[in-house]
């Protein structure tokens, strides 16, 4: 039986057979995340593709938000080899969510930004909010867009909109992200979660196998290119001068509930 973790929450769904809900977060500094959480968030996503009785998942924040990102208060004094294995741990969470055999929706209001963008594209269908905001605002703080990041991106709305994002760093509505192929709906936020339970019960309503060979059939085609883009981005994760300045500088002009990337 999975077991909650200190940010990491695992809800059964009653009212959706086979359903669990990932609940992301403490509910505070806009659900950022710790490299504790993203390893606790890849261990939970392991021990749920255990399961056989498991049809789908979906993936939200805590409270009003859904992630932006990596708390960035552990990075202020860490070396390059701890913000590397940071990074590394952010990662390993994404597949771990890519790999498990069943749909996963995620449901996004408020900010999906850096990693948090990663974490929504890590799903497999996205139903944001009318005021969520998405995107990868990273190379303000000197972070190295890793070809896994930009290739999360680029399946979905091809190179130039990917470049884009990524060179900007600007964040799109929900709008435009479903406009571009990064989101599949965009709702008002009074019916964001029952759009997503309808859209989930219209996908669990199937038999069990199907789902998970339709899963199958489409990672073949985005996993190689995913693997192909992992095992080449095996560079630092941050240019770490620039980088340390961005973050001491974002610290200190941001209150402590929004210390995040």
């Amino acid at each position: 039986m999975t077991t909650d973790r200190p940010d990491i929450a695992v809800r059964r769904r009653d009212d959706l057979l086979g359903v669990v809900e990932l609940v992301v977060g403490s509910g505070s500094r806009r659900n950022a995340l710790t490299g504790d959480d993203w390893s606790d968030l890849a261990d939970v996503c392991a021990e749920l593709g255990a399961d056989e009785e498991l049809r789908g998942v979906i993936v939200r924040g805590n409270g009003g938000t859904f992630s932006a990102g990596s708390d960035m208060r552990e990075w202020v004094s860490a070396g390059p080899a701890d913000v590397d294995d940071s990074f590394a741990r952010m990662e390993a969470a994404f597949t771990a969510i890519e790999r498990l055999p069943v749909p996963v929706i995620a449901q996004v209001d408020g900010a999906a930004a850096g990693a948090g963008c990663q974490l929504a594209l890590a799903c497999d269908l996205r139903v944001l909010g009318e005021s969520a905001r998405i995107g990868m605002p990273i190379a303000r703080l000197g972070i190295l867009a890793s070809p896994a990041f930009a290739a999360r991106i680029s399946l979905l709305t091809g190179p130039a909109v990917a470049r884009e994002l990524l060179y900007t760093g600007r964040l799109l509505t929900a709008e435009q992200a479903v406009r571009v192929g990064l989101a599949n709906r965009a709702v008002p936020e009074d019916i964001l979660t029952e759009t997503t339970t309808a859209l989930v019960r219209s996908i669990v309503r199937h038999p069990p196998p199907a789902l998970r060979a339709a899963k199958h059939a489409v990672a073949v085609g985005t996993d190689a290119a995913l693997d192909a883009a992992r095992a080449a981005g095996a560079g630092p994760a941050v240019a770490f001068p620039d980088f340390r300045k961005a973050i001491t500088a974002f610290l200190d002009r941001e209150q402590p509930d929004r210390r995040s990337n």
